[in-house]
């Protein structure tokens, strides 16, 4: 079991390696999912975000989006998979585990801390799940 702390580590490469080690057969624990940060303008990511919760909100119909932090990460950790619907793309989805913060029984256990270099545009998923 891998327990990662997602604290201002990238997500796109967050998403990468916790699918890599669930399909490796690795169950994977991510805390302070809302901590994590994505890259890029801040007014496109939050206009992107907008703009698709209100596709999905309106009569249309169309895909749901998340807006609790810990759904945003584990839905782009999903679409890093191979088919989350079938097989081991489904088995692996199943050996995620995405938490807000530090939960009380994983205070004391050791952590994978994922850091790249400090980035100038980005945004927090926090901000993005108001």
């Amino acid at each position: 079991m891998k327990i990662i702390d997602g604290e201002n580590a990238v997500l796109g490469r967050l998403a990468s390696y916790v699918a890599k080690e669930a399909l490796k057969g690795e169950e994977v624990i991510i805390l302070n999912s809302e901590k994590t940060i994505i890259t890029g303008s801040r007014k496109w990511i939050n206009d992107e975000f907008t703009r698709k919760r209100k596709m999905a909100g309106s009569s249309q119909k169309g895909p749901k989006h998340s807006r609790p932090s810990h759904m945003i990460v584990k839905k782009v950790i999903r679409g890093m998979l191979p088919d989350h619907r079938f097989g081991t793309g489904r088995d692996a989805f199943k050996r995620i585990k995405c938490y807000e913060g530090i939960p009380e029984e994983f205070k004391d256990k050791k952590m994978v801390k994922l850091e790249g270099k400090e980035k100038n545009k980005f945004i927090s998923v926090k901000e993005i799940s108001k």
